[in-house]
């Protein structure tokens, strides 16, 4: 096997990997926000939620998409973890399209014909204005790249037969029994981690089967190494993420390593079923059968041809895949209650809780309750909200009060991914107040969805600023300025204030969600305070400035930090004002 040949065979599994993405990325933003509003209503009970993943699953053709939708749902407290280890069982059945697509196009027909003439039509579509098309153009585009990419991978193989050594080596692997089983398995385990997708996977062990390099048994073994490959993967992609990835990807651990224990204790059974089950829908040979042999020939070209055996073998290998995670969900479906106790225990909280500030308490993924009680628990989680942006305004203010470059950049860190809690959580109301407006409200009911409309695109603001005030800081530590005591004295002392109005916001929220909101007299009052405070400071700076006491470049930041303060005043009466227009 030469350098070149090597070569293109990487190329060709690279194209084939690429464009198995590019499909899954076409498929998304095509069918995005359906896919999306599927996945948070279809989750009400276990079935549901396995007939949600593996719809998904199967339209995008990829399992770790649909995951990480699903782990971004739970986060973000939209889903359960138990609603999310059932889209996962149904991701795990729905990923097993991809084997039969390669077994009923990739071999049986010469797909790659069409790919180039189907890539000039993406192109078409891709310089369309409408995104829409554009979007179709990429799943195209993807669709001819995995099968173009497949068809190289078939055609750059080196032929083992002209190696017999080789060949032999390989085979040599296969004559150990149960520990030949063992072996393959871990074979697809660790490919699946090389290549980083069980699809990729999945696809070189249809060829080597086809090709006859393997038997049927020992590729089945493969296969269910590949499914603890890919575990494998969503674990170490969580181990960045907080406690409820961890436990999602778990979870998926835990489904697929049970399914692989009984697959292997039940072996020699599984294989005949499947090998029954083949037979029987499709009128091929029994792949599982004794003395099954897969069958290669060429035509006068050389160009391979695809025998009974063959297909027979490929269809064998995509059933079991399928029958696999089938199984393995009736079986496990009835204990998600019970694995999600494992999961939680192996996993536990940790202590410190700032991680897992974001997500949400009060609205998830169901059926809606009703307009009325939906609308309660909105504000609830509005409440929620801005306790959380006060949270992470506590950062802003130690911010300003830190000299010590390394602790300054946590800080600024937190304040940085608070910004991102901020928009993430006003995304997910948002969404939720949409299906409430979609629903028959009151005039009363409608006249408060809109107000919290506004109030969360306040509260967002306020982690916006927080995130400013970072960045002042930052300019002025990067251009080694410095605050004089007084100067900071006078920062807390507007930080304070600012303290303050979001305790009056806050106490605002408490009070209009119970229905007792009289007045936001003490919202004016702290707004006030907080316009006054910034009004002397700004004169009595610019009197030094003029005066020759102050440092123009110094004063510059922290003026504007006085500024950005006063802002945050500004959207914390606005929320007040919302609360006073159609709470009361």
């Amino acid at each position: 096997m030469g350098i070149l040949q090597i070569f293109t065979l990487l190329g060709a599994l690279g194209m084939f990997l690429y464009g198995m993405n590019l499909m899954s990325s076409g498929l998304q933003k095509a069918a995005g926000d359906r896919l999306r509003g599927l996945l948070s209503a279809m989750t009400s009970n276990p079935f549901k939620g396995v007939l949600t993943g593996l719809g998904i699953t199967s339209v995008i053709q990829s399992s770790s998409a649909t995951t990480v939708m699903v782990v971004s749902f739970v986060n973000a407290g939209l889903l359960t973890l138990a609603q999310a280890i059932s889209v996962i069982m149904g991701a795990n059945i729905g990923t097993t399209v991809t084997a039969w697509l390669v077994s009923w196009l990739g071999f049986k027909a010469d797909i790659s014909i069409l790919a180039v003439p189907l890539m000039a039509l993406g192109f078409i579509m891709s310089i369309s204005k409408k995104n829409q098309r554009r979007n179709i153009s990429e799943l195209i585009v993807g669709f001819s790249l995995l099968f173009l990419g497949l068809s190289l991978m078939k055609n750059s193989v080196p032929d083992l037969q002209q190696t017999p050594e080789v060949l032999s080596f390989i085979q040599g692997w296969q004559g150990h029994g149960f520990g030949s089983v063992i072996i393959f398995l871990l074979l697809g385990t660790v490919l699946t981690l090389v290549l980083q997708s069980s699809s990729a996977t999945m696809a070189l062990t249809l060829i080597m089967l086809n090709m006859g390099w393997i038997r049927f048994d020992m590729a089945c073994a493969m296969v269910l190494g590949e499914n603890i490959g890919t575990t494998i993967t969503a674990n170490i992609a969580a181990a960045v993420g907080n406690t409820s990835a961890k436990r999602s990807a778990l979870a998926h651990s835990v489904f697929n390593v049970f399914g692989v224990i009984w697959a292997l204790i039940a072996f020699p059974f599984f294989l005949r079923l499947v090998g029954f089950i083949t037979e029987s829908i499709f009128s091929v040979p029994n792949p599982a059968s004794d003395g099954f042999i897969v069958e290669v020939s060429k035509d006068a070209d050389g160009n391979l041809l695809q025998s009974d055996s063959q297909t027979a073998a490929l269809y064998g290998l995509s059933m079991l895949h399928t029958l696999f995670n089938t199984i393995n969900t009736l079986i496990l479906i009835w204990f998600i209650p019970l694995i999600e106790k494992i999961v939680c225990t192996i996993i536990k909280e940790p202590k410190n809780q700032e991680n897992e500030a974001f997500r949400l308490k009060y609205i998830s993924a169901g059926p809606m309750a009703t307009p009325e009680l939906a609308s309660e628990q909105a504000l609830d989680e509005i409440i929620h909200f801005a306790q959380i942006s006060k949270n992470g305004f506590e950062y802003a203010k130690a911010a300003i009060n830190e000299n010590d470059s390394d602790k300054f950049e946590t800080l600024r860190e937190k304040l940085v991914k608070y910004e991102e809690i901020s928009d993430r959580i006003e995304h997910e109301i948002a969404a939720f107040l949409n299906a409430l407006s979609a629903e028959e409200v009151s005039e009363s009911t409608s006249a408060k969805i809109k107000a919290m409309y506004k109030i969360i695109g306040e509260l967002e603001s306020l982690g916006d600023s927080g995130e400013s005030i970072s960045r002042i800081l930052a300019r002025k530590n990067i251009h080694n300025k410095t605050f004089d005591a007084d100067t900071i004295k006078k920062l807390n002392n507007m930080a304070d204030y600012v303290a303050n109005a979001y305790d009056v916001m806050i106490e605002n929220l408490t009070t209009a969600h119970s229905g007792k909101l009289d007045s936001i007299t003490n919202a004016y009052n702290a707004e006030d305070r907080i316009n006054n405070l910034r009004n002397n400071l700004r004169d009595a700076e610019i009197e030094d400035i003029e005066n020759g006491n102050k440092n123009y470049q110094t004063s510059v930041y922290y003026m504007d930090l006085i500024n950005e303060l006063e802002r945050m005043g500004d959207f914390m009466i606005n929320v007040s004002q919302d609360l006073e227009r159609s709470f009361k």
